[in-house]
This record gives C-alpha cells, structure tokens and sequence, in this order.
C-alpha cells in the first residue's frame, strides 16, 4: 500500500503560503511570498523522495505549478514534475487537463484516494495544497508528514494547522537541522 507523504515548508509560526515566489499567493493582502527561498530546505528533503510514485494535488497548487515548472528547462525537478503521474483535486476543473501525467480525481477526491493508496506500492506526495492536506487530516490519510520549519515568524498568512481542525497525535521519527536553521521533521500519525 502507498503512503501520502505531505511535504511543506513552514514557519514557526505555522504560515505556509507562498514559500516560493513574492507572487505565488497574495491572498489577504499577504506580502511576504517567497520567504522560503533563501534557505533552500527543499532541497535537503530528498530522502521523502525515495519512494515516489506520484503526486496529489489541489486545484490552486497544480495551476500554479503547471504556470512556473515546465518553462523551467535548467532545473532536474521539471523532468520529475512531468513525467510523475498528477493527481488533482478539484470540482471546477475539468479534463483533459494541460499538464502531462495529470488526471483529475473523480468522484469524491478522499475516496478516491484511499482507493489509489491500496492499488499503489509508491507513495503519493502533497505539496502545498493546503485546503487538500486538511481535508486528507479529516479523512486520516496522511502518513507521514515532512516539515521543513524556517526559523522565522511571519504573524500572518494561511495557516496548514488551522483553528478547528481535527486532533492528531504525532510520533517524531527523523529530525535535523539545515546549515541555515532549517529543522526537517518527519513525523507519522499515532502517540509514541
């Protein structure tokens, strides 16, 4: 059986939006995108690669990559990016959709899901796509979560821990720290 494996960049104070670019996501009124990108942590999380068999998505993430990856011939990542099979959520979207290796999760997307961990021996692996990580916390299929904390506090931005979401135990299985203060944490769902 596959495994979903969430991988996401954070702050300390748990502000996940727009790591990438200033203008990946300015939604209210968020003026710190791109703060992610001079630690280079996502690099150092290779190891959360080793199994991987394709990616999930939500709606905003996939369109957002699919705008940035595949002009983006110099970086080995496009070649992983297009070529891994794409797993998107969404209900305004519609298929075929532009990138390659992509198909639209039919029917209710959490079951869709469960359905294709027990048919996959690789991993499924969630970046951003924090409306699709909560969701995935509710129906208890993430696995195994890669948090790359940047040591800094932002005091705004969407959250991936929301007020209101559902508990979850974790049991710390792999933490290091980056040259730049970087610390990756692996952690899976269930008490120590």
């Amino acid at each position: 059986m596959g495994k979903v494996v969430v991988i996401t960049n954070l702050t300390v104070d748990g502000v996940m939006q727009a790591p990438g670019r200033p203008d990946e996501d300015t939604r209210g009124g968020f003026r710190h995108g791109g703060w992610a990108v001079p630690f280079g942590a996502m690099m150092e999380a290779g190891e959360a690669f080793a199994n991987l068999g394709a990616f999930l998505f939500g709606r905003r993430t996939y369109e957002d990559f699919y705008a940035v990856w595949p002009n983006r011939s110099d970086n080995p990542f496009t070649e992983v990016l297009t070529n891994v099979p794409k797993y998107v959520a969404s209900s305004t979207l519609k298929e075929p959709l532009p990138w390659r290796n992509s198909a639209l999760l039919a029917g209710d997307a959490m079951q869709a899901i469960s359905r294709l961990k027990a048919e996959q021996e690789k991993d499924f692996v969630v970046f951003g796509s924090g409306v699709l990580v909560q969701s995935l916390m509710e129906a208890n299929l993430v696995d195994d979560y890669v948090l790359l904390v940047h040591p800094m506090i932002l005091g705004s931005g969407r959250r991936l821990f929301q007020d209101g979401g559902p508990f979850a135990a974790l049991t710390l299985r792999q933490a290091r720290t980056t040259d730049k203060g970087v610390v990756i944490a692996v952690y899976s769902p269930g008490n120590p």
